[in-house]
């Protein structure tokens, strides 16, 4: 069975946040291959924008997304990554086009700030969640709901997944790969990627 990938991008999206799951995702797709030939690839990729122009991420590189809202195709897992996200929480058909694909995908994942995201869709209320540790504080103000937990480089809540900033966004693609394909894989593709996984 493949599984759909779609990672959220937009502008100030933090490039290692986005970048980290898609190099995990795309790997492991690689090494199972490798492992076991002839079998369907386990991961399909792609990003989606509010539109389908090209942005500019943290640090000003440029991306194109794949596809945006409206054309989407059906995917399986949502990872929400981080960043500058002010933009983001003030646009009502982002809150809603997350609530509504959590309500069809097998799990949604934040990366970083991309929590704040996710619990403006009212996607962690009662949940224990984390983010980048320089926004604890703001996640716990915004949304008191939230239980919070600090230090931690990802929190797998079942149907939800949240992880810390930046690079803990990599282990838990990781941690994801074995959820869903199996710790040989994950392992592998730690190692293809040559990473040292804080599973």
């Amino acid at each position: 069975m493949t599984r759909t990938i779609g990672i959220f991008v937009f502008d100030d999206v933090e490039v290692l946040d986005f970048a980290g799951p898609y190099e995990v995702f795309t790997s492991a797709t690689r090494v199972s291959s490798r492992l076991v030939p002839g079998t369907p690839p386990p991961f399909k990729v792609v990003t989606i924008g509010r539109h389908k122009a090209m942005l500019r991420a943290r640090a000003g590189l440029s991306v194109f997304p794949e596809a945006e809202f409206d054309d989407a195709s059906a995917i399986d897992v949502l990872i929400v990554p981080g960043g500058d996200v002010t933009a983001e929480l003030g646009k009502p058909d982002v809150q809603a086009w997350i609530a509504a694909m959590a309500g069809r995908c097998e799990l949604v994942a934040s990366v970083c700030t991309g929590a704040l995201l996710l619990a403006q869709a009212g996607l962690l209320n009662g949940r224990e969640a984390t983010t980048h540790w320089a926004d604890v504080a703001q996640l716990r103000e915004l949304f008191p709901q939230v239980r919070v937990r600090e230090e931690r480089r990802w929190i797998d809540a079942g149907d939800i997944v949240t992880s810390g900033g930046i690079s803990a966004g990599i282990d838990m693609s990781l941690h994801l790969v074995e959820r869903l394909a199996g710790r040989e894989l994950a392992l592998e593709t730690a190692h293809q990627m040559e990473y040292d996984w804080r599973n």
